[in-house]
């Protein structure tokens, strides 16, 4: 690195050499080649070849191609159309739009920039604008500032893509083949989460994995149980394996709030809400649908809430029934999905993502839709109109041929809500109606029964018309429901089965349970079994009922208690105390009829949720068969049952052992420090040897002590 000199360093260096600085020409002065004396060229950046830059943050930018070319005269109207077309959309910034001008001609180029306040405004001026016929020789073509650099990059010649190697991925099922049939669940506590096997046999949870800040938000798993996905700032990630739970795919969706899986998890939707930059206008929307093996968008929606909301609610719920089941028909093919607006369902086919036939479905003032768990049938709801002079109803749809098959006029009603059973086999539809005054309503029930010729319907109402429903729950893969009726803090539990003694076709009450500290219905996923639970204002109290016998195997409390989730199998069930309560957080694990097993108590506990099993691949008849014989299959388990039992005997007795040795040790150690302190103890004790206390005499010993002395004299005068 050559010297630094200073100008007064320089100028003496001339006078000293007797040259003149001001009539030296330094263009002139050639030094050698690849010389530069460690001198570095101002200019040396400029040898580099040129590469573009793009700073990032143009996000909110916008490149509106196909304008027409006007020349300047005409300049000042083709940008106040352009302005009221996308100022429509969004907030544009001052100078925010901008037209460049062919120096020459003076004449547009026949595009221009548009810088919104945000990118969600920008996102969705290209949505709605892409495309914009503004006449006959001029349709716009829209794209994000963003991607200009990445279509510059866009080789000029075609090359193959590169064939990569083939490399089989870990079994993602393997968690299936667990030779003790346990079942796995996720917990979230604090900035933690844990994936465990539920190990009822050693009364505690074995950990499989866990990772710190996984999550931003929630996790939750696939439908079949294949997947594990997590909820991130700038979208959505599925993860799964044998132990590892390596990251199989990521989803770009900023901001995402909501997300959710087809049932056959060929499928995961995510939706997110953004503020409008204009306090005036409603929040937009963005739903994804991702393919979630390649990660591909296959579809999306952007609107505006409004956009999304069904006539006569006045809330975003276009799509939000996904959240709750009621996106996807088909069953587990994944084979429709719909959305519900204002006077239409349209229902889209997953092969190429479209409308059936190219058209939705009108159906006037429809407000909701629920699609049947197993077949593609949508179930519609309209409410009344005309006050009253054209009635509510809610009609059955088949799909794709857009048949109804089933129609029920509904009279003076005020609200009605859906519920299918798990195999489709009936429909509940719960209806509040008004009383003939108008000032209170009470609640009945329509039975659809689907599978049935001719779908016929039966109406059920409760013995007293004017007791509340508070909850309504179908038994899984059954023929049974019980409904939680009556007024608070002890209502009636009552239980209906669709057949009466031996004919199919009518409803017949079972029984009604007076008085229940109950609010809230859980049916084992088996059925038979049902947990009475009273959440929340009832303090967690639990009643396990089973529905066959009619009887109660047990009741307890879990205090506090805000969820019940019984496991795939209906074997264990959790209760948890989640973080909505400062105190008492975490969980219990239930045998299916009210054993405690075990608790775990976790400080910020979040989320607890049991891993989801594919369906079994025995037919009905060979599932029937194991159920007859059930005993020859269960000796084989009640001897490993033994052994664990025995084990357990086992390990017991040795940590008494263990415990009982130490203890000896201890003993071993007092006794000889004891010893060794003797003949210390002897003297303190003035030569007196023995250390029992009954061998002691009682001595009384006088001491004189002198306290004070003082002399006084005493005159005698």
């Amino acid at each position: 690195m050559a010297d630094v000199m200073s100008m007064e360093d320089i100028h003496a260096t001339a006078a000293r050499l007797n040259v003149d600085l001001s009539s030296l020409d330094l263009g002139s002065i050639r030094l050698p080649p690849a010389e530069d004396f460690g001198i570095v060229s101002d200019d040396e950046d400029l040898k580099e070849e040129e590469s573009l830059e793009f700073e990032e943050g143009f996000a909110n930018i916008i490149v509106v191609d196909n304008l027409p070319v006007v020349p300047k005269e005409k300049f000042e109207k083709l940008e106040g159309v352009i302005r009221k077309i996308y100022s429509q959309i969004g907030v544009i910034k001052e100078d925010g739009l901008w037209m460049p001008v062919d120096t020459e001609t003076q004449k547009t180029l026949g595009y221009c920039f548009i810088e919104y306040n945000t990118p969600q405004e920008a996102e969705l001026a290209k949505e709605k604008t892409n495309g914009y016929k503004l006449d006959r020789s001029h349709i716009f073509a829209v794209n994000m500032f963003d991607d200009i650099e990445k279509f510059m990059k866009v080789p000029e010649e075609w090359a193959p893509p590169e064939t990569k190697p083939y490399t089989p991925g870990e079994n993602l099922q393997k968690w299936l083949t667990d030779e003790k049939a346990r079942d796995q669940f996720v917990i979230r506590a604090g900035t933690d989460t844990e994936v465990l096997w539920n190990d009822a046999r050693q009364s505690k949870p074995e950990l499989v994995y866990k990772r710190s800040y996984w999550t931003e938000s929630f996790v939750q798993w696939s439908p079949l149980g294949t997947y594990l996905a997590t909820v991130h700032r700038q979208g959505a990630a599925v993860w799964g394996g044998a132990t590892t739970f390596n990251r199989l795919m990521r989803y770009a969706h900023p901001q995402v709030k909501l997300i959710d899986f087809s049932p056959g998890e060929r499928f995961l939707v995510t939706y997110s809400s953004h503020e409008p930059s204009n306090p005036r206008d409603t929040h937009r929307v963005v739903i994804n649908i991702f393919d979630v093996r390649t990660g591909k968008v296959m579809r999306d929606f952007k609107g505006s809430a409004d956009e999304f909301a069904t006539g006569g609610t006045g809330g975003v719920s276009g799509f939000l029934g996904l959240f709750s089941g009621d996106l996807w028909g088909g069953g587990k093919d994944d084979k429709y999905f719909a959305r519900i607006g204002k006077n239409v369902i349209s229902v889209y086919e997953t092969e190429t993502f479209t409308l059936i036939d190219k058209k939705s479905i009108k159906v006037e003032n429809v407000v909701d839709f629920s699609w049947s768990p197993t077949d593609p049938i949508l179930a519609l709801f309209v409410p009344e109109l005309g006050g009253g002079n054209q009635p509510a109803r809610v009609s059955l749809v088949q799909i794709p041929s857009k048949e109804e098959l089933r129609q029920k006029n509904l009279f003076s009603v005020s609200d009605c809500k859906m519920y299918w059973q798990s195999n489709g086999d009936y429909l509940a539809v719960k209806v509040d109606r008004y009383t003939k005054t108008k000032k209170s309503t009470y609640t009945g029930f329509e039975l659809f029964r689907i599978k049935e010729r001719d779908i016929p319907i039966e109406v059920l109402e409760l013995e007293n018309k004017n007791d509340k429903i508070i909850a309504f729950a179908w038994e899984p893969k059954g023929h049974r429901f019980a409904v939680i009726h009556g007024d608070n803090p002890r209502p009636d539990v009552s239980f209906y089965s669709m057949r009466s003694g031996t004919s199919t076709g009518r409803v017949s009450k079972l029984t009604t349970l007076k008085g229940k500290q109950a609010n809230a219905l859980y049916w084992s996923p088996s059925g038979r079994f049902i947990i009475l639970a009273g959440l929340k204002g009832f303090n967690g109290q639990l009643e396990f009922y089973n529905v066959d016998e009619l009887e109660t195997m047990a009741q307890a409390e879990h205090f506090m208690a805000t969820d019940v989730e019984w496991d795939p199998t209906g074997r264990y069930v959790v209760t948890a105390v989640t973080s909505v309560h400062e105190m008492e957080n975490g969980f219990n694990v239930w045998s299916f009829n009210g054993k405690l097993l075990y608790r775990i108590p976790r400080d910020h506990f979040f989320q607890f949720l049991w891993r989801p099993r594919p369906p079994s691949f025995l037919s009905p008849e060979k599932e029937e068969e194991i159920a007859k014989n059930l005993k020859k299959y269960s000796k084989k388990y009640e001897a490993e049952d033994q052994d664990v039992s025995l084990l357990l005997s086992e390990q017991d007795r040795e940590k008494r052992r263990m415990l009982k040795e130490e203890w000896d040790r201890w003993v071993s150690e007092w006794k000889r420090l004891h010893e060794e302190e003797k003949l210390e103890r002897q003297k303190l004790r003035d030569g007196e040897a023995s250390d029992d206390e009954e061998e002691y005499e009682a001595k009384e010993v006088e001491i004189e002590e002198l306290l004070d002395v003082s002399e006084e004299v005493i005159s005698f005068d």
